[in-house]
């Protein structure tokens, strides 16, 4: 398989389709090797639009949406980002690269190792992962200048909400499977958030959001 041709197709045929004009995403995208982020198993899958599946019942988002989610999330270097699903951190990555500093929140030990794994391999560094359940965030080195939601949930919590400055950012994605839609929230104040719809699609659910559908 031609690596570099497949990349480029990723990013010609599937994600600038799909509005995404920010250069700093898109060297980005062309820059960090996704194949080196999937399991050994799936590399012929790295670029294709489909979500690869990761150990923990978990997997990764496809190329375009976290391509879109990327973009609207407009991290620059000096803002301090948490992420919430680290899996193999390929958006990790990509966001330590964009940023100052990344916290990122792995439940499924499996997928933390794998992560540290590909960021030590990377040579990236300005990331620290933690192994914890996400939707907690991470009160105690909040606030946040920006937070990406790397899985479904049903609804965003308080707890993240409260997480991010006044003028931060999260996005991530909402809704009861399979119609899901991805948001964008801004802290407009102390107590003021926006949150803005920004497109349909479906995803799997983070690992507590999976186990919370069974709870009646």
């Amino acid at each position: 398989m031609d690596m570099e041709l497949a990349r480029f197709n990723m990013v010609e045929q599937q994600i600038r389709p799909c509005d995404v004009r920010n250069e700093d995403v898109l060297r980005l995208l062309r820059q960090v090797g996704r194949e080196k982020f999937v399991p050994e198993q799936y590399k012929q899958l790295a670029f294709s639009d489909l979500e690869v599946p990761l150990p923990g019942i978990q997997a990764m988002l496809t190329p375009r949406v976290e391509a879109m989610l990327l973009q609207e999330l407009a991290v620059t270097k000096i803002d301090k980002v948490l992420e919430i699903g680290t899996g193999s951190a390929y958006v990790t990555a990509i966001l330590a690269k964009l940023a100052d500093f990344v916290y990122s929140i792995e439940i499924d030990e499996q997928n933390k190792q794998l992560a540290v794994n590909n960021l030590t391999y990377a040579g990236i560094n300005n990331v620290s992962i933690i192994n914890s359940n996400g939707v907690n965030g991470l009160p105690d080195k909040a606030p946040f200048d920006k937070i990406f939601v790397g899985g479904g949930l049903h609804t965003i919590p308080e707890t993240l909400k409260s997480q991010l400055r006044v003028g931060g950012r999260l996005v991530g994605i909402i809704g009861n499977s399979p119609v899901l839609h991805a948001v964008s929230i801004t802290r407009d104040g102390e107590n003021k958030f926006t949150q803005k719809k920004l497109f349909e699609t479906d995803t799997q659910y983070l690992i507590n959001e999976q186990t919370q559908q069974f709870i009646f």
